[in-house]
């Protein structure tokens, strides 16, 4: 596929998720980014408390616990975040099959309907459009010379939307096609 083939959606919604341990319902973290018109309009960020106590990746996110003791379950917090995605009409995420994962596995063990929104990955485009390898999320966003605050899952998901963005730019649709505030 040549990059001009590669066309971008211009409204989506950024996702990420960071997990406590190897199990893919232990989201701790979510962050979704939203874009419509091609400039960010909505940022959402939230600890979430994972159905297990066990924290094996804290060395890598920095989340323990409790941070998330008190907070809401998945259960509890996504549908208030359904609806965002839902209306997006496409999920963004690096490595998207790791985020649809995790969101299919919180959605079964809270007994939640899973979305069938579309997901679009950001290592895939990357490839694709810039020819880049290694695709890992910091070596994508030093290529754009985007910022990153790597596994915190605001800054990554933050950082997915403006990989999108720079893939339409890169197109030529840069009508509009701009990260806003």
């Amino acid at each position: 596929m040549t990059p001009r083939e590669v066309l971008p959606p211009r409204d989506f919604v950024a996702i990420d998720f960071e997990t406590a341990s190897h199990e893919r319902d232990s989201a701790c973290a979510v962050a979704l980014v939203k874009v419509e018109n091609c400039r960010i309009t909505h940022r959402v960020f939230h600890l979430i408390r994972p159905p297990r106590r066990d924290f094996v990746f804290t060395h890598i996110h920095g989340i323990t616990w409790r941070d998330v003791a008190d907070k809401p379950t998945f259960g509890q917090l996504w549908p208030s975040l359904d609806k965002l995605c839902r209306e997006a009409g496409m999920l963004a995420a690096h490595n998207a099959s790791f985020d649809r994962s995790v969101l299919n596995a919180c959605c079964m063990t809270y007994g939640l309907m899973q979305p069938r929104t579309p997901f679009l990955c950001t290592v895939r485009l990357a490839r694709q459009v810039w020819n880049l390898h290694p695709t890992k999320l910091p070596d994508v966003c030093r290529y754009l010379g985007i910022a990153l605050n790597h596994h915190d899952a605001a800054s990554d998901a933050e950082a997915c939307a403006q990989i999108v963005i720079a893939a339409g730019e890169k197109n030529g649709e840069t009508n509009g096609f701009k990260a806003g505030s």
